[in-house]
């Protein structure tokens, strides 16, 4: 392979190889290492990362790792800089005992929170609504009120504990509620990191714990992303989730299909209410299903990751680097 710029099959600029090796080099050197073997089961040493030296014909559509399309991650170094982030998905039937179980989760190694809720609460009911009978504090913690919130995250450093709240039509008031108790804790919002799920498009599609109408709830998603960028600048107000369409039974590649035309919805939603992709874009998440074919899965998530990376550069002009990595969690 030459030192001149090419393009892959499908039309996308790729960078010459030689300056995208180096540069992936320079970026890797850079990077810190985790004091850990990297060796498979069978005890033979891993390399950092894999090029055509290593096997037949050039790297095609694959790239380097941090490197445009992105297709082997968004960063260099991969896991040997930094492990997943690890959050043990937990709510019970009150806030004060799922506050004891965040802090049991947190002193035994937990990474960051995750919050469950019960049913009420995912469809913006009240625990003493007649609609509420059975299901409070079911499968989740019941949150009514700011006190609530207060109480649930009661003794816990927000400004240093990432959340994880997996809310979607009422997102925006348990937000605000985090806000509102995280700074009268004495955090300020500016501070706060983590993730509302806030994907009101595959409630529609999957999910089905809906309340308003498709435009007025696309609405209220856009606005949350516009205050996040305005003033949460480490917290992520979207989780694009393809999870719940593959338990509603899809394949994986309509898993990713249906994601990343919701991902690409909020994105054009966002910037036809005047936002700046590039202002919004680096913070947007993703949440895929992890199946038991291996194989498959990896290729879902590479191709999620080139996909993501043309059209948020191609089609919707993002200039930054962040704007065009996506960066997902997953569960099994």
């Amino acid at each position: 392979m030459d030192g001149n710029a090419q393009s892959s099959p499908d039309g996308t600029p790729r960078e010459p190889f030689d300056e995208s090796r180096a540069a992936w080099q320079e970026s890797y050197d850079e990077a810190p290492r985790r004091d850990a073997d990297f060796e498979t089961m069978s005890g033979i040493p891993l390399e950092p990362v894999y090029g055509p030296d290593d096997a037949a014909g050039p790297l095609e559509r694959v790239g380097w790792p941090g490197r445009p399309p992105y297709t082997r991650g968004p960063y260099a170094s991969m896991y040997r800089s930094k492990l997943w982030t690890m959050r043990m998905f937990a709510g019970f039937g009150t806030a004060e005992d799922t506050n004891v179980r965040f802090k049991e989760l947190l002193r035994a190694g937990g990474d960051g929170l995750s919050v469950a809720f019960d049913l009420p609460t995912l469809m913006g009911r009240d625990s003493d609504d007649p609609h509420s009978l059975g299901e409070v504090g079911r499968c989740g913690v019941a949150v009514d009120t700011l006190a609530d919130v207060e109480d649930l995250f009661a003794g816990i450093d927000l400004g240093t504990v990432t959340t994880s709240m997996t809310i979607n039509s009422p997102a925006v008031v348990l937000l605000a509620m985090y806000v509102a108790a995280a700074e009268k804790a004495g955090t300020e919002r500016g501070r706060l990191g983590g993730t509302l799920q806030n994907d009101i498009l595959k409630e529609y599609q999957a999910q089905k714990e809906y309340i308003f109408p498709p435009r007025p709830s696309m609405r209220i998603v856009v606005d949350t992303i516009r205050f996040c960028a305005a003033e949460m600048p480490r917290y992520h107000p979207v989780s694009v989730s393809g999870y719940h369409i593959r338990e509603a039974g899809s394949t994986a590649v309509q898993e990713l299909a249906f994601t990343l035309a919701n991902g690409f919805a909020y994105v054009e939603a966002a910037t036809a209410a005047g936002l700046d992709v590039d202002d919004f874009a680096p913070r947007l998440s993703f949440f895929f299903n992890s199946h038991l074919d291996f194989f498959e899965e990896i290729a879902k998530y590479r191709a999620a990751r080139r996909i993501w990376a043309r059209w948020m550069t191609s089609r919707y002009r993002a200039r930054r680097a962040r704007s065009a990595q996506l960066r997902f969690h997953t569960q099994t």
